[in-house]
């Protein structure tokens, strides 16, 4: 298996740091980004740095960030295989109190910073004829929660679900492959301290952990023959729940 090289936004902590370091076990190249240098830096050194690891800080909702990443991973490994599109926020508020500068928050760095970053480096993979691109979704897109009103962070994932089996449709036949991982509650940063208490929203009664989204990650990204693919990793939220 050859040695790629792989974007991976919002990387300076939970989900995509742990997808980085994953990769980089596996003898990749990684190119991680966050809009914190000072964080992002910290990252590079905790994950060994070296000769297989780079660094773009930048916020993802402004194309100009997707480019220095493309144009990073190009200058130092001369590829972009893989853009893994994990920057994401996510808050519950009620429907009725959002207003438009809220809801401009969760489509800036959900939406826009997934529709761009990819319009960064659709044209490198292009040229190669050979690329995979891999969204975080959510199962909540399909899956309602009356008790966590989160319509501004669920529109723009919803949104990006519809994104990928478009790119799908568009440049599966150029030998490019977009899908989307849509994770249960994850132990990170985001969650805080609470998370457990999330357990009973998932058939196998926990919560996942970041290598679980990982290792997925992974195998998408060596796969040659998923495209369009909205792939649930949630121990089961999608299915049902425990009546705890």
């Amino acid at each position: 298996m050859k040695k790629q090289t792989i974007i991976i936004t919002g990387a300076s902590s939970g989900i995509g740091k742990e997808i980085a370091r994953h990769f980089l076990r596996k003898g990749d190249n990684v190119v991680i980004n966050s809009s914190t240098a000072e964080k992002l830096q910290e990252v590079y050194e905790e994950l060994g740095g070296g000769e297989s690891l780079a660094w773009v800080a930048g916020n993802v909702s402004e194309k100009s960030t997707g480019e220095k990443l493309v144009a990073t991973a190009l200058a130092k490994f001369g590829s972009v295989d893989v853009l893994v599109n994990n920057a994401g926020i996510y808050e519950t508020k009620p429907f009725l109190e959002v207003d438009e500068a809220y809801l401009d928050r969760f489509l800036n760095t959900n939406l826009k910073g997934t529709f761009f970053t990819t319009q960064a480096v659709i044209p490198q993979m292009l040229r190669q004829h050979d690329g995979v691109v891999i969204n975080i979704g959510t199962p909540l897109v399909n899956h309602a929660l009356g008790g966590a009103p989160s319509t501004a962070p669920i529109s723009s994932k919803g949104a990006i679900h519809a994104l990928t089996l478009q790119l799908a449709a568009e440049f599966g036949r150029h030998n490019i492959r977009t899908n989307t991982i849509a994770p249960g509650v994850i132990r990170t940063p985001m969650h805080g301290n609470l998370a457990d208490e999330s357990a009973s929203l998932h058939l196998v009664n926990r919560i996942g952990e970041v290598d679980d989204i990982a290792e997925m990650v992974y195998t998408v990204a060596k796969s040659t023959f998923v495209n369009g693919a909205i792939i649930n990793v949630d121990g089961g939220m999608a299915a049902g729940h425990n009546l705890n």
